[in-house]
């Protein structure tokens, strides 16, 4: 599906401007003396400027130094604006304005520069504040030099789980189908990751029952 190309007002007005804006800087850098590409890489090197100080300030709108170069470039272009306007003589540039137009690639470059290589911290924007370190924890008081040490307790030798019991059903309470699926499927996953089945005691905390439904749904997965 194509789309229609509808003109923008405010586009073809930034076009018109730009080129505008653009002469002027061509024809001041001719005037000061600066001849064949020299001249047009003035007004390259101006645009250049205000955008690269312009996206700056999008992403950071409180940067002293990209508002800086911002006004430093509009100026420029403002001043060639109104230097084209017959204010001046173009056929007698001043020396002043042809020391301005003869320094300005450097203060270009350093402003491209500085606003390539900047950080936030330099533009005068704090930094977010570090975590907080994480509080050491306290010291165990020293065991006193008279007191013996603790014998190692025995370890029992591993004794198999008690088997689950048989079911009663004259005193065990009735176990929703749900449930004892959901219990089936808790004790295959404990032997498949022990290798053992599963205990009463087990059972009933995976499952949060009291004792005797424990006891009853143990009973029905025996």
């Amino acid at each position: 599906m194509t789309r229609s190309i509808r003109p923008d007002a405010v586009l073809v007005q930034a076009v018109i401007a730009g080129a505008l804006s653009f002469a002027h800087l061509h024809d001041l850098a001719a005037a000061a003396g600066q001849d064949g590409w020299k001249a047009w890489a003035y007004p390259i090197s101006v645009d250049l400027l205000l955008v690269a100080a312009w996206r700056r300030l999008r992403g950071n709108g409180r940067s002293r130094l990209a508002w800086s170069w911002f006004l430093i470039a509009l100026v420029a272009s403002l001043g060639a604006n109104v230097a084209t306007a017959g204010l001046l003589d173009l056929e007698h540039v001043p020396a002043w304005l042809r020391i301005l137009v003869a320094g300005w690639p450097a203060l270009a470059f350093l402003g491209g520069t500085l606003l390539a290589h900047s950080s936030t911290a330099e533009d005068g924007v704090p930094d977010p504040p570090a975590p907080a370190a994480p509080e050491s924890a306290p010291e165990l008081p020293e065991r006193a030099a008279f007191a013996p040490d603790p014998e190692p307790a025995e370890i029992p030798a591993a004794e198999a789980p008690p088997a689950l019991p048989a079911a009663d059903s004259t005193s065990a309470p009735p176990v929703p189908a749900a449930l004892v699926d959901h219990a089936r499927k808790v004790a295959d996953d404990h032997q498949a990751r022990t290798g053992s089945p599963i205990d009463v005691d087990t059972l009933r905390a995976r499952l949060g029952v009291p004792p005797q439904l424990a006891d009853a749904i143990a009973a029905q997965l025996a």
